[in-house]
């Protein structure tokens, strides 16, 4: 059956507060620069290698962050990304799960997720 809709994703969106906080923080964890403006006011693209995150503080009320994760985040090596997150004083909350993942959340509480690829 063919369809118009393209078998893949744009962007995930994030609602965050505070929106050159977020940016700076995701950047940190990402080792990104950050590049570009703030949009409108309230919208951050952060260019990773395939699906794009925007952060939006628009969108964001305290109680509708993502209460588990929606997508997670790859690594190649899950003690080492881990321990970087630990270093960077990051809210860990499980402990690396069966060898391959571990959840994380970020300043406004969004549950996210590391995993090994």
């Amino acid at each position: 059956m063919n369809s118009p809709i393209l078998k893949e994703i744009g962007t995930v969106f994030i609602p965050v507060s505070n929106i050159e906080y977020a940016r700076d923080w995701y950047c940190e964890i990402l080792g990104l620069f950050p590049e570009g403006e703030i949009q409108f006011g309230h919208l951050y693209v952060l260019p990773l290698n395939g699906t794009d995150i925007v952060l939006d503080s628009k969108i964001y009320e305290k109680d509708k962050t993502f209460k588990t994760p929606a997508f997670h985040f790859n690594t190649q090596d899950i003690e080492e990304a881990y321990n970087f997150m630990k270093r960077k004083g990051v809210s860990i909350t499980t402990d690396i799960q069966f060898n391959h993942y571990f959840n994380f959340e970020d300043p406004d509480g969004n549950l996210l997720m590391v995993c090994k690829c």
